[in-house]
């Protein structure tokens, strides 16, 4: 395919669809009316957004910061998505629906939409049942105020209200539900209709979490954006500010029960210390009133400076493992899952442990908050947890042993050295025993004090996990739903898809032929001499003289069409060339109506013409002629009864004898009938008459005109076509089939036909072509004001 035939189909396709212009406009207005009542009678959502700082911790005070020493995080940009998984917990919005009564939603019934009442609610609903009851359920009802004390109560739409007054029981599926009025005169509110839904607070929480969008400003940044389109901006702040506001409490609380639990291990050892320290009290009290003693140490000076350096050691090792051996008994009694206190053993590990072990226990309480133990996310909760206990376990029995290793290593250090002042007064070496006892029991105890003081600070200066740095706002007065200019741009688009997509399926199906672009795309080399429009009922089948309508200019260019073909075969050939058949694939395609046209437009210039009636097994000339013509027609009534077969069964019948002149319409032409029908159609037209017929009207007639028997239904036409000059294949648009087509071509491809051409018959104005469509201002018709 060439470039001009390539940009022919562009044309033909773009002419298509221009063609079918009133239905893309009509569906465009249409589409653009729904957007309309659309964004009309949808309620517009607006953005509200807040903007907050995630806090780094920047001390290993916490239990986070385990998880950064051991290099698991990946980093700032791991803690902060941490902090947002932690921000959009389903834990976090249960809590945040719970504290803002979000399962019970209230709709104001209209006449064409409902709007939600968020905040001064007309009315005051209160449950007898207990809470848990009430957050699980699931119930709706419909409420009509009716009176000042008075209001209608239905649980569907459609039923029968009953009446109630205000504060009285209403029985529901949760328990007796009392109602209230929360407006000063409840007589304003009368006539008006509301419906109350509660909805189970977890699946509240869940749509609520997939409505909130939480995500980082920018890359490597702890600033988020917290986000929520609503109907309600009101109702989305105050989401979005709530939410804040329980994950700092939840932070703030973690934080509390860390320091408890760490405060009060702290509070046991220094009881047990604190008794341990008035015992070497009352030994060094005891022993210096028994013996007498100064406790000045100067008869054993400078043996023990000898040996308290190791002394020293020795007792701090033990105060260690003293330390050690009473976190194991903590942990090993720890039969449920509390927060264990944070001490320095002398082991890292053993701490990042411990704090690891208080953050999934903070975890576990958090999600207890809105499920059970057996849930699977709790579950898996205590399975780590055990794991890190007994881990905890392990790495402290190891630590006892190696400071019991080192206890035993110091002891015999210290039995060395003292066997060099084994000579001093024993006396002074037992007071100076005790005395180092009390001064590291001494040093212990103060650490210890230390390290609750801390621990209280540190609880009384924490801060929330966040910085509120904008506290929710609406973010532009302009509704982020619906987009008015998305919309109409897409109903404008699906507008023109519509028509376009049925006039390309119809296009797609469509096997028949419409107008003679469809057949010369088929027939290629073949001609098309021309196309005869549609016409109504009101119009004539036959033309007139000098008629002008958009069929006689029609027929004008099929018979300038045909002259042309016989002028060029005239060249070529000896003879006259003027037989024309006219056939068709199957009946009702219009070839009795295209050949009694053409005979009439060809006798409108004074030529002779001949119409023979070559369709023997179902002759229409009589009725066709005998129509809305009848009183303009004049007919010899000479053998008005004989005709072709006649003819060829009958040898004694001349040729004159068959033909009858006729004034149609002040035409004048002549016609050969049919006949009586044969018995055997086929049989006889093969007779030599036929030949002999032919050559003798040839001679006598500028043009004859022969009207056959359909081509794919009988044998008739293809017995008789040696005969023909010319052959006129008539289709007809909308009926006949594309594939039918083929069926003359490839007759002529075997040369079974010759001379073959095609005429469109019944081609709709929109379809037709210039000659017929325009009519060169002949014969104009006038369209339908909604056709235009």
């Amino acid at each position: 395919m060439n470039f001009s035939d390539k940009k022919e189909d562009i044309k033909n396709i773009i002419t298509t669809y221009a063609k079918q212009w009133k239905w893309f406009v009509l569906c465009g207005f249409l589409a653009l009316v729904f957007a309309y009542l659309n964004i009309r009678y949808t309620i517009p959502e607006y953005a509200v957004q807040s903007q907050i700082q995630i806090v780094q911790e920047q001390n290993t005070s916490n239990g986070m910061s385990i998880f950064q020493d051991l290099d698991i995080m990946g980093g700032t940009d791991k803690q902060v998505e941490d902090e947002i998984e932690i921000l959009s917990s389903r834990s976090n919005f249960i809590e945040v629906v719970k504290e803002l009564g979000l399962n019970v939603k209230m709709m104001a019934l209209g006449k064409v939409i409902n709007s939600e009442i968020y905040g001064n609610q007309p009315i005051k609903i209160n449950f007898i049942a207990a809470d848990s009851i009430v957050n699980s359920a699931r119930y709706s009802f419909f409420i009509e105020f009716t009176s000042a004390t008075t209001f209608g109560f239905a649980e569907d739409e459609n039923s029968p209200s009953k009446v109630y007054s205000y504060g009285n029981g209403i029985p529901t599926p949760m328990g007796d539900m009392v109602i209230t009025p929360n407006v000063k005169d409840p007589k304003g509110l009368i006539g008006n209709e509301y419906h109350v839904s509660i909805n189970p607070v977890e699946n509240v929480a869940r749509s609520l979490k997939s409505a909130v969008s939480i995500s980082v400003t920018q890359e490597y940044s702890n600033i988020l954006d917290v986000s929520m389109t609503s109907a309600i901006p009101q109702k989305a702040k105050d989401i979005i500010d709530k939410l804040i506001e329980v994950y700092n409490r939840n932070a703030v609380e973690e934080k509390k029960r860390v320091a408890d639990a760490t405060s009060e291990f702290i509070n046991n050892r220094i009881k047990l210390i604190s008794g341990t320290l008035s015992s070497v009290d009352q030994d060094a009290q005891e022993l210096l009133t028994e013996k007498g003693m100064t406790g000045s140490g100067l008869e054993v000076g400078a043996a023990v400076q000898v040996s308290a350096g190791s002394r020293q050691n020795l007792e701090s090792a033990k105060v260690q493992l003293q330390m050690v051996s009473g976190l194991k008994e903590y942990v090993s009694g720890e039969t449920g899952y509390e927060e264990m206190p944070v001490v320095d053993v002398g082991s890292s590990a053993l701490n990042q442990a411990t704090m690891q072990y208080n953050t999934l226990v903070a975890e576990r309480k958090r999600l207890l908050k809105s499920a059970d133990e057996q849930n699977p996310m709790i579950v898996n909760l205590d399975e780590q947890l055990e794991g890190l206990k007994n881990t905890m376990k392990s790495s402290l029995t190891s630590l006892e042993r190696n400071v019991g290793m080192n206890v035993s290593t110091l002891q015999s250090q210290l039995g060395r050295i003292q066997g060099t002042i084994y000579s001093a007064p024993e006396n002074q070496r037992e007071l100076r025993n005790i005395t180092r006892k009390q001064e590291t029991t001494e040093s212990l105890y103060l650490y210890l004090l230390q390290k609750r003081e801390e621990s209280q600070i540190a609880f009384a200066s924490a801060e929330p996990k966040s910085h509120v740095i904008d506290k929710a706002y609406v973010a532009s007065p302009t509704p982020v739903k619906p987009k008015k200019a998305i919309t109409y741009l897409a109903a404008l688009m699906l507008g023109m898809l519509v028509p376009f997509g049925v006039i390309y399926a119809k296009d797609l199906l469509d096997t028949k032929i419409h107008n003679k672009h469809n057949l010369e795309d088929i027939t290629k080399d073949v001609p098309v001499l021309g196309e005869l429009p549609s016409l109504s009922k009101k119009d004539s089948k036959l033309i007139v003289k000098d008629d002008r309508s958009v069929l006689a200019e029609a027929l004008r260019i099929l018979r300038t069409n045909l002259d042309y073909m016989i002028k060029a075969k005239k060249g070529a050939e000896n003879g006259k060339n003027n037989k024309i058949f006219i056939t068709s694939s199957v009946p009702g395609e219009g070839k009795t109506f295209t050949s009694t046209n053409l005979a009439m437009i060809l006798a409108s210039t004074n030529k002779k013409v001949l119409l023979i009636g070559a369709d023997i097994r179902n002759p229409k000339f009589y009725s066709f002629f005998m129509g809305d013509s009848v009183d303009k027609m004049k007919r010899s009534e000479r053998n008005k009864d004989a005709g072709l077969t006649d003819f060829i069964f009958n040898e004694k019948i001349e040729v004159a004898d068959i033909i009858n002149p006729m004034l149609v319409h002040s035409n004048t032409i002549d016609v050969i009938y049919s006949g009586k029908i044969p018995p055997n159609p086929a049989e006889l037209l093969m007779s030599d008459r036929v030949g002999e017929l032919f050559d003798k009207v040839a001679d006598m007639y500028d043009y004859v005109i022969v009207d056959t028997a359909p081509l794919m239904v009988v044998s008739d036409t293809l017995l008789i076509s040696p005969h023909a000059d010319h052959i006129i294949y008539v289709t007809r648009a909308g009926v006949t089939e594309k594939k039918a087509v083929e069926f003359p071509l490839q007759l002529r491809e075997e040369g079974k036909i010759k001379n073959v051409s095609f005429v469109v018959n019944d081609v709709s104005l929109d379809n037709l072509g210039y000659g017929g469509k325009y009519g060169y201002g002949y014969g104009k018709t006038t369209k339908k004001w909604w056709k235009l």
